[in-house]
């Protein structure tokens, strides 16, 4: 992981700002190159124009003489030139040969016709370029053409040395390189820490995930409690897993020891019963009798806790498709409510339930809306006393029907009320069962786009409603 993300930010991220970076220098550098020479050259520019508007002032009685005079006057400029530290300043032929120079040489050897060559080629007769004389050393040549008639004399040129110009932009080179360099360490140390605050964590985090893989259900990632954290969510998310995972398992050992034991306590009453049958030689003796009976009962008993689970693992897996249909609910309540009236009466309990008249039409599946008053119902006889009530009511409201079932058993308590309707949780208080119907009428309710609400106070009795969307047939 560490090797994938960091390689991933080097060839995107890094190798942009990389690029940027080069490319930013070269345009800077190459900006200002080209304006320190167009400086140059210009400065250079300005002298010409000053010594052509002084030629326009000198005359002579016919043409010849005021060439001649112009000639004249621009020898007189060269040697008298002023700035021959700085400047060479040449006269031209109409070939481009030197007629006269500021340091009263042929300057041989620091000469190139590329300036005058150019200025030949431009409109405003202006040509310049930049080389290496044959010491070495770099000049630029600017060259004009003259305007004015001055005999042999056709071009004027300037040439300088570029070595301080070119310290200079070394010197600004060297503070852009090492501020590109600077930049580029920050932002590969920024980077790198950036992607180690990423790696590092999540390189924590796969090795507790991969501990929680094997079954090690203890470990848990350290959180820093740093607010807009995301890794520190992703930690907190995966404690969580953990500890989701770690409540199942003891909630599934739970499970597997109260469904052993629900199921060994009906085989054992059931082997027993059929080695005193087969003892007994009389199918008129009580015993006898007796023992088919309770044999028949425990294999019900184990019959419907094996469908309750059977049913629970199809809906979970959403083998189970709900065959829903309209219905009214009135009447698949009451069904429910006789099928266990004998049941409650036999239990010594009191039934308090009036069917209402009008009908309360609902969108259900029939056979798994049965099942669910059968659970609710069978949970409130299982937790009720001798000689305590069980009260049913069924009414409509304005978007939805509800059942409401309340006994006065020995209620829920307050820790175990949120957790009940999990599967395979069993509280304090539970008695023989797999655990499972609340969360089977949960799962049944939920595809219904129902509800189950509970409400419990303990030792005084539980109250469970159900809530069903209203059916309103199509226009």
């Amino acid at each position: 992981m560490k090797s994938g993300i960091t390689r991933r930010w080097i060839t995107g991220s890094l190798l942009i700002t990389i690029l940027v970076l080069v490319l930013a220098e070269g345009l800077f550098l190459y900006t200002f190159s080209q304006s320190y020479y167009g400086g140059v050259r210009q400065t250079m520019l300005r002298r010409f124009s000053s010594i052509t508007g002084q030629l326009q002032a000198y005359t002579g009685e016919t043409d010849r003489e005021t060439a001649r005079t112009r000639s004249m006057a621009l020898r007189r400029m060269v040697e008298q030139f002023t700035d021959k530290e700085k400047y060479e300043f040449m006269l031209l032929d109409g070939m481009g040969g030197v007629l006269a120079s500021s340091s009263g040489t042929t300057a041989e050897g620091i000469l190139s016709s590329d300036d005058f060559n150019a200025a030949l080629q431009t409109a405003d007769g202006a040509g310049a370029a930049v080389y290496r004389t044959a010491s070495g050393e770099r000049v630029m040549a600017v060259c004009i053409l003259l305007p004015y008639d001055a005999e042999d004399v056709a071009a004027l040129r300037l040439i300088t040395s570029l070595t301080l110009v070119d310290a200079q932009l070394n010197t600004i080179f060297s503070v852009s390189a090492l501020v590109v360099l600077a930049v580029l360490l920050a932002s590969v140390f920024s980077g790198f820490y950036f992607v180690r605050s990423i790696v590092t964590p999540l390189g924590q985090i796969e090795t507790i995930a991969a501990a929680i893989a094997e079954g090690e259900r203890k470990v848990r990632l350290p959180v820093t409690g740093k607010k807009g954290d995301e890794v520190d969510r992703l930690r907190v998310t995966i404690n969580r897993m953990a500890e989701g995972l770690a409540e199942t398992e003891t909630i599934k050992n739970e499970f597997i020891s109260s469904v052993s034991h629900e199921l060994r306590t009906p085989l054992t009453s059931i082997k027993g019963w059929v080695e005193t049958i087969a003892a007994i030689d009389d199918p008129q003796d009580e015993n006898y009798r007796k023992g088919l009976q309770i044999i028949s009962r425990e294999t019900d008993r184990l019959y419907n806790m094996v469908e309750e689970l059977l049913d629970f693992s199809r809906l979970q897996s959403g083998r189970v498709q709900l065959d829903c249909t309209p219905l009214d609910l009135v009447a698949e309540l009451t069904d429910a409510v006789l099928f266990f009236e004998a049941r409650i009466h036999a239990e010594g309990l009191t039934l308090a339930y009036e069917e209402p008249m009008e009908t309360i039409p609902v969108f259900a599946d029939p056979n798994r809306l049965r099942q669910v008053f059968i659970n609710v119902l069978d949970n409130a006889i299982k937790y009720s006393a001798v000689g305590g009530r069980i009260t049913i009511k069924v009414w409509a409201g304005k978007y939805k029907a509800f059942v409401e079932v309340l006994d006065q058993g020995r209620g829920i308590p307050p820790e175990d009320l949120e957790n009940v309707k999990n599967k395979f949780f069993k509280g304090r208080n539970a008695v023989r069962g797999s655990g499972i119907g609340l969360a089977l009428v949960e799962e049944i309710m939920t595809g219904f786009d129902g509800t189950v609400d509970l409400k419990s106070t303990l030792g005084r009795g539980t109250v469970v409603t159900l809530g069903l969307p209203l059916y309103h047939p199509p226009k």
